[in-house]
């Protein structure tokens, strides 16, 4: 009897050690904390979980695995399963998508944002770029466009920007450039101090992150109309890591994307309801930038960045004009 229950004993801890050895768990590179730029992956690892039975994992963590501008890095080396990054951070490692960041593409809803973004990550040209990084693109993080914070007498004139320091990245940051600020391109998590310090004057941000980061907390004005742009954060997953799952727990991570997306659309309606209500408790004043001020903005701003970035990413052998015209049909079909 004893030797009949040793051998049960054995038999319950290898069945226990195999389930734990065929258990998948990916790690995953974000920053800052949990906020609604995140809420998708956070989403995506519930789906996922759920419809494993447990099996697949995402393990999130919120800058213990890397720093933001490093998270493509980690991706390429292998050091994490799956990151989020923003392309201004490092526009040389990931060109193609940088056409995402270009000003005044006339994207106008969150749902427009994820259909140009997934165009563009579908095209062979996008996923050879970020193949040179390991990496596969599997979902964006869409934001509306940026508006800006600031302190002291308020910024409500095209003029009143010549000179402005900006916190700004990507084609934003150059927006702004084209009109006299000085933009410059600390990341999200190093906004606040450096509008603190006087670092900046101003921050460019979409609604989450003047919440996620704090900006809201030091600002007297916010520009409601200006609507420069925007950045482009993919999630992208190591590609060795997924072409190592199972069907099953492939199947599992593809299909939940559309789920997540609609999750995190759903869940940034609620906070821009909401950003109405803080601007008017905290004493925010509304800046309305003028019709002729945004038209002027976009001459200096929209045409020569865009036939400028045409000409540089052509020269690299990239097929720029081609996914410029890609994100503008794609906005034709949504409409």
């Amino acid at each position: 009897m004893r030797n009949f229950t040793t051998k049960l004993a054995v038999a319950a801890l290898a069945t226990a050690v195999a389930t734990e050895a065929m258990a998948t768990e990916w790690n995953v590179s974000l920053w800052g904390k949990r906020r609604a730029f995140t809420e998708h992956v956070e989403k995506l690892a519930e789906l996922i979980s759920e419809k494993t039975g447990g099996e697949f994992t995402l393990n999130i963590s919120y800058g213990g695995l890397s720093k933001n501008r490093e998270n493509l890095d980690g991706i390429s080396i292998g050091a994490f399963e799956m990151a989020q990054f923003c392309a201004g951070y490092h526009r040389d490692k990931n060109p193609t998508i940088t056409v995402l960041e270009l000003p005044f593409l006339g994207v106008n809803t969150l749902e427009e944002e994820v259909a140009v973004s997934h165009a563009v990550y579908a095209h062979p040209a996008v996923q050879a770029d970020l193949a040179r990084w390991n990496a596969r693109l599997l979902m964006t993080s869409p934001m509306p466009q940026y508006n800006i914070v600031g302190t002291g007498d308020a910024r409500s004139t095209l003029a009143s920007f010549d000179g402005m320091r900006v916190r700004a990245t990507g084609g934003v940051g150059k927006a702004f450039a084209a009109v006299g600020a000085v933009p410059t391109s600390v990341t999200a998590t190093e906004a606040y101090n450096a509008m603190e310090s006087g670092v900046v004057d101003t921050v460019a941000f979409a609604q989450h992150a003047h919440f996620a980061f704090r900006t809201i907390d030091l600002a007297t004005w916010w520009t409601e109309n200006l609507n420069p742009g925007t950045v482009n954060c993919p999630v992208v997953v190591n590609s060795d890591a997924y072409d190592a799952l199972s069907d099953a727990e492939r199947s599992a991570l593809d299909s939940s994307v559309d789920e997540a997306i609609a999750h995190y659309l759903a869940n940034y309606g609620a906070l821009l309801d909401k950003w109405e209500s803080v601007l008017a408790e905290k004493g925010v004043a509304k800046v309305t930038i003028s019709d002729d001020d945004l038209a002027a903005f976009r001459a200096a701003a929209a045409d020569p960045i865009r036939e400028t970035w045409i000409a540089d990413m052509s020269a690299q052998g990239l097929p720029a004009q081609e996914l410029y015209d890609l994100v503008q049909s794609t906005l034709a079909d949504m409409r």
